[in-house]
């Protein structure tokens, strides 16, 4: 009865490294002129259980298709998968990884281009990926323009906070964002940086991209965000470096009034006049019947 969980228990362990893995390709994109030279790079294969490292490629409207895969023992390539181009690829071990290589590149290379093996119990794993522009015209790698701002929300209210930060006028159009976080301490001096941690959401358009951070800090600190772009042409700052500041939001219910001298005598002497005027209104209303009930007596003697 106890093989049953150990084993199950045994399988989702396997499952959440396997999820965990991941191959290493660092180069986000690559531009090339039509003619040159290019070589995708895949590291970290030693985390294959597989003998073989697969080369995938995939174009705008179509899906993944693979294009060879080689032995990381022996460096022999199989292009037995009918992939239309695959006499313009060939691939190479090189130290801890391998690398798929094209001699000549065309307009039709233009693509993404992802590694993958298997790993414990037929689990497949991928690199992130590498995007390749073949050009024609000759155009040039233009890093972006970064720029980091406050964004406007209800969230600030609630004692919460959020940050823009925009690429644009970059040339290829593909970034990775990446926030990094810096506390203040008591002596105003300030820690190293690390990842920023936060909920974050992309947005991509025609000439630029933006990230949105959400921030979560704790109450009565203060922290400086600067948000850093990976690109083709090498990772750019944000010109600016935004520092928020966090205080425990007002509690309605928590504010106490405490009235002056003056304002309490004032009270005193709106309440008396009202008295009086509601002791009058009564004497009034009484008289007012005494004099209805006896003149009322004397018609009917």
């Amino acid at each position: 009865m106890l093989f049953l969980p150990a084993a199950a228990l045994c399988c989702l362990c396997s499952a959440l490294v396997s999820m965990a893995a991941e191959l290493v390709q660092d180069d986000l994109t690559l531009t090339r002129r039509v003619g040159q030279n290019v070589s995708f790079s895949c590291g970290r294969t030693d985390q294959c259980s597989s003998s073989y490292v697969w080369w995938y490629q995939k174009k705008e409207t179509e899906t993944f298709r693979v294009i060879l895969d080689i032995s990381r023992s022996t460096g022999s390539i199989d292009k037995s998968y009918n992939h239309p181009e695959k006499d313009d690829f060939t691939a190479v071990n090189k130290g801890n990884g391998c690398e798929l290589k094209i001699e000549k590149v065309k307009v039709d290379h233009s693509a993404s281009y992802y590694c993958s093996c298997w790993i414990r119990y037929w689990y497949y794993i991928f690199g992130s990926g590498t995007k390749l522009y073949v050009t024609a015209s000759g155009e040039q790698v233009l890093k972006p323009v970064v720029s980091v701002y406050p964004a406007a929300s209800r969230d600030h209210l609630e004692g919460k906070s959020s940050l823009l930060c925009v690429a644009s006028d970059m040339f290829p159009p593909l970034v990775q964002f990446s926030w990094k976080i810096q506390k203040k301490k008591e002596d105003d001096s300030w820690d190293e940086s690390s990842p920023a941690e936060g909920e974050q959401l992309e947005l991509r358009e025609s000439g630029r991209s933006a990230s949105i951070l959400l921030l979560h800090q704790p109450q009565n600190s203060t922290y400086k965000y600067r948000c850093e772009v990976k690109h083709e042409g090498g990772t750019v700052e944000a010109q600016t470096q935004q520092e928020i500041s966090t205080f425990p939001p007002e509690n309605p219910r928590q504010k106490v009034f405490v009235p002056s001298q003056y304002q309490v005598k004032l009270l005193c002497l709106l309440y008396t006049v009202l008295i009086v005027k509601s002791l009058v209104y009564c004497c009034g209303l009484s008289l007012l019947r005494i004099l209805t009930d006896n003149g009322a007596s004397s018609n009917y003697t």
